[in-house]
């Protein structure tokens, strides 16, 4: 009996889920605190209903990982890694539910397993790696509503629902998808049924909190999307070039997988009812090729098309060579793409691998621009940068000291400021980029200022006498952090009163 249960599908999703665990155990304690992390540190210092640029789940699970675990690199992509060790487990769920065996559970688990997507996604602290987990818990759920045909279990749908939409607010548009799915299967009675519209309520009472923050601030996350639409901040790709950059994320090879699967839901191969999924990702697609979307917005879909490939190929391949010709393609081909997304190589050899695969990173964002890639480059330099402040700031008389405000130009440089400024005597940045800008100037005035990624022509306007300071330019950060630190003094208007002209979204 033992024997059988560690054997059996549930088992075998649960050996990749460790094996993801350890993988990221391994490596993430690689360079150093990525940009958006030093962030999110920031805002779990300032637990809030909503924050500018994103939910606040994220907040609140960095407050939580700092208290329980530390705020070492480890501890805090612990979680991450947890969540991406679910994903592959609730991968293999899905594929059990589906009518899969043992080799369609370990075909979609490792296919999730080594995706390049979700080994950056779940190697960092941010909202990404949490993702797939509500997405594909609500696929999950509504999987077992239609097969057991029990509605009630939808309700788990409306929390799963209202906690993704506290996480990352495009929940709505894979809640939008599910929707539409099931209105062009046979499950739209599920539509009608009173315990749909429970779920939702559900959804909406969790989801409340972070509305009414949003109207009580008018519209801030609004109004930060629609400065990057205008600033075409994002790097916008056409439908063919999107879709090609869905197959590298996902590793080329497990096109094969992700592929099948869609075909597979949709065809009529199985229960039609569950055809609601396969149609859920094309709706999902369309809304995110037609707003311009990053590539990576649609990876928390694919787990499900993943499931559904590992029981196509599991019912096509009797023979037995071909159930491990494919797993060893996929393997191969994940160890290769794997230092592509893991920072297992050092930067030098990093930038020798790629040149030896002749492959060049695709960006993400027309304006970050480095030797690496930004989900590397934006983790080098910070420690360096706040160093570099601490050496002006404690150069400064004591008179003035006190009363010194150090100015970061963006919320990565306010956050290491914030993180790592404690060690070196240095008191907390102001910003004004994304939330900081809600955090205000605090009780300074302006009279002597330590100035972040400032153009020394902008500061002259504002300030009696500008003078350099020393300058950054770690070889690895991103080209935007390469600048020299700039000391103001005399500013000519209360800092105050400048405060609201400063603000900086997008």
């Amino acid at each position: 009996m033992s024997s059988r249960r560690f054997g059996s599908s549930l088992a075998i999703a649960g050996y990749f889920a460790a094996a993801g665990l350890l993988i990221h155990g391994l490596t993430s304690g690689a360079y150093g605190y990525f940009r958006d992390e030093l962030y999110i540190l920031a805002c779990g210092d300032h637990l809030d209903w909503g924050y500018v640029d994103h939910a606040p789940l994220i907040a609140l699970i960095a407050r939580l990982s700092r208290t329980l675990f530390g705020d070492s690199l480890y501890a805090i992509r612990f979680l991450p890694a947890l969540a991406g060790a679910a994903t592959i487990l609730l991968t293999g769920l899905i594929a059990r539910e589906l009518g899969g065996g043992r080799f369609a559970v370990a075909l979609a688990c490792l296919c999730v397993l080594v995706a390049p997507v979700y080994l950056i996604m779940d190697s960092m602290l941010t909202m990404n790696a949490f993702e797939p987990l509500f997405w594909m818990g609500c696929a999950y759920v509504l999987l077992l509503a239609i097969r057991r045909d029990n509605p009630r279990l939808l309700i788990w749908f409306g929390v799963l629902a209202g906690l993704g939409l506290e996480n990352k607010h495009s929940m709505l548009f894979f809640g939008f998808a599910l929707v539409a799915g099931l209105l062009l299967t046979p499950g739209r009675r599920f539509l009608a049924n009173r315990w749909m519209w429970i779920a939702s309520a559900i959804a909406l009472a969790l989801f409340l909190p972070n509305l009414i923050w949003q109207a009580q601030h008018h519209w801030p996350t609004i109004e930060d999307l629609g400065n990057v639409k205008r600033m075409h901040k994002n790097v916008e790709l056409g439908p063919l070039a999107f879709m090609g950059q869905q197959i590298l994320m996902m590793l080329p090879t497990s096109v094969l997988v992700w592929g099948a699967g869609l075909w597979f839901l949709l065809s009529g191969r199985t229960d039609k009812r569950f055809r609601a999924l396969g149609w859920a990702y094309l709706v999902v697609l369309a809304v995110m090729m037609a707003l311009k979307g990053k590539d990576y917005y649609l990876a928390p879909a694919y787990p499900m098309l993943l499931a559904a490939g590992g029981v196509f190929w599991e019912k096509l391949t009797e023979r037995r060579w071909l159930r491990v010709a494919l797993p060893a393609v996929l393997a191969v081909t994940g160890v290769v793409a794997a230092p592509l997304a893991l920072g297992v190589l050092s930067p030098e050899n990093f930038l020798r691998y790629t040149q030896a695969l002749g492959f060049t990173p695709p960006k993400t964002e027309v304006g970050h621009i480095g030797k690496l890639p930004q989900h590397f480059g934006d983790r080098f330099g910070w420690e360096e940068m706040v160093a570099a402040v601490a050496t002006v700031y404690q150069g400064l008389p004591p008179e003035e000291r006190a009363k010194t405000a150090i100015y970061a130009g963006n919320y990565g440089e306010a956050g290491a400021i914030d993180f790592f400024g404690p060690r070196y005597g240095l008191p907390k940045a102001i910003c004004a980029h994304q939330t900081y800008f809600f955090w205000g100037p605090r009780n300074y005035t302006g009279e002597v200022m330590i100035l972040l990624q400032s153009r020394r022509r902008d500061a002259e306007r504002y300030f009696a006498s500008v003078e350099d300071g020393p300058a950054l330019n770690h070889p690895y950060a991103m080209a935007e952090e390469h600048y020299t630190i700039l000391i103001a003094r005399g500013l000519k208007l209360p800092l105050a009163a400048i405060w609201p002209r400063l603000k900086h979204w997008n």
